[in-house]
């Protein structure tokens, strides 16, 4: 139980690595925090470049030196079981293969003079966009039900503060389901809705993602109050984020090693993943036009692009460092199309080339991760990445594939 007296919760989500903006977060999270339980709601690693070059050192540290609680998102699954880190985590719903919890429960404070549990739940969507490999020993159950049965063990808890890594639209419904949650942080599906909406006397919020800002809720004597803040002022960082700071920078400079000149489609604008992705499955698929590529949009991102392809936009573009594969295609009930609408609910919009598969498919090219998704362990390497892809899309330049090779 958190001993300094506290005033309010302060909740960051969905940062994703954005270490470009780290410092200024920092200076915000550190002025609130005399006064504040300050916890995250889940996805604080992937999404850049720093993470792919850092391998989460940096984010680790600021986690450790800034936060009190924090909750398990479905990136970054894996660094929430080294042992520091998971002193910080809570998740109400997650037990392994034998029924342990994976993490403690929740964590008590008294915030204002209430006796406050702060928990976590995960969304089973959001758990089944986990590698498999991380999750392969854990499982997800209901999280109203985890609630429910949470709040009847411990009926000293006056208020119930839930950081939920499910979406803005499913803790709706989960705060209706559990009446007597005060306020349900929001995180996971990177929505333009922040709230605070009220459901019933429960405060459904979410702080802007990305390092852009927090939310912050704290008791009243009517009840609890919540609200969405941007940290886009300026805030002193404190001197022991230095070295962290010193990191970055070095990060930073590694990032900006130029990858080629981008091609006059592409340059000096906003790029969007479909329509990126367009291009990139249209250039894999001229190489080999016997086989059908298949691939999911969220594993782009937008990225703003200048005259140069520097390391940083590259990885900010596919972050996610993805493997392209053979892979065979698993008809276990219907044709393609059942295939691939089971693919697009559990990895999002697809695309691929033919536009229109014929039927049957019996190999295509796709990332593991989408492999992984359809718990396909046959796969071939296909010698190339998607990272690789999209630089000669952009460039023009890149891996040399020949007409009909090992792509």
């Amino acid at each position: 139980m958190t001993t300094r007296v506290l005033d309010q919760v302060v909740a960051t989500t969905d940062f994703h690595s954005s270490l470009d903006r780290a410092g200024q977060l920092m200076g915000h999270l550190h002025a609130q925090r005399p006064r504040s339980l300050v916890v995250d709601c889940g996805d604080f690693f992937e999404g850049t470049g720093y993470y792919s070059l850092g391998r989460g050192d940096v984010e680790r540290r600021l986690l450790l030196s800034a936060y009190d609680v924090i909750a398990p998102g479905n990136h970054g699954w894996s660094h929430h079981f080294e042992p520091k880190l998971r002193e910080l985590t809570v998740c109400a719903n997650a037990v392994d293969t034998d029924g342990r919890w994976l993490f403690r429960q929740f964590h008590k404070a008294r915030i204002g003079n209430r006796t406050v549990g702060v928990t976590a739940v995960i969304s089973p969507q959001a758990f089944s966009a986990i590698p498999l490999a991380e999750r392969a020993s854990h499982r997800v159950f209901d999280p109203a039900a985890a609630l429910w049965e949470l709040r009847g063990r411990n009926l000293d808890v006056q208020d119930w503060i839930v950081l939920s890594h499910s979406g803005f639209t499913a803790d709706q419904l989960l705060a209706a389901k559990c009446p007597f949650v005060s306020v349900v942080f929001s995180g996971h599906c990177h929505s333009p809705k922040y709230g605070p909406l009220r459901v019933g006397r429960t405060l459904v919020v979410k702080g802007p993602e990305l390092g852009r800002g927090y939310a912050a809720a704290e008791p009243t004597p009517a009840g609890w109050t919540a609200r969405s803040l941007l940290a886009d002022s300026p805030a002193p960082v404190p001197r022991r984020f230095a070295p962290i700071a010193d990191q970055i920078t070095n990060l930073h400079s590694r990032l900006t090693a130029p990858m080629g000149t981008i091609l006059e489609p592409w340059r000096n604008r906003t790029v969007e993943p479909r329509e990126l992705l367009t291009a990139v499955v249209a250039w894999l698929h001229e190489r080999r036009s016997d086989l059908p590529v298949i691939l999911n949009e969220p594993a782009l991102r937008t990225v703003q692009l200048g005259e140069v392809l520097t390391l940083a936009d590259l990885l900010a573009v596919e972050p996610f460092a993805n493997e392209l594969v053979h892979t065979p295609l698993p008809y276990r009930n219907g044709g393609v199309q059942t295939v691939l609408q089971q693919l697009t609910d559990r990895a999002g919009p697809l695309l691929t080339a033919p536009a229109e598969l014929p039927s049957p498919v019996h190999t295509a090219l796709m990332t593991g991760y989408l492999a992984e998704t359809f718990q396909v362990h046959c796969h071939g390497p296909a010698g190339l990445t998607l990272g690789g892809a999209v630089c000669h899309v952009l460039t023009g330049a890149g891996p040399a594939i020949p007409e009909g090779g090992a792509l």
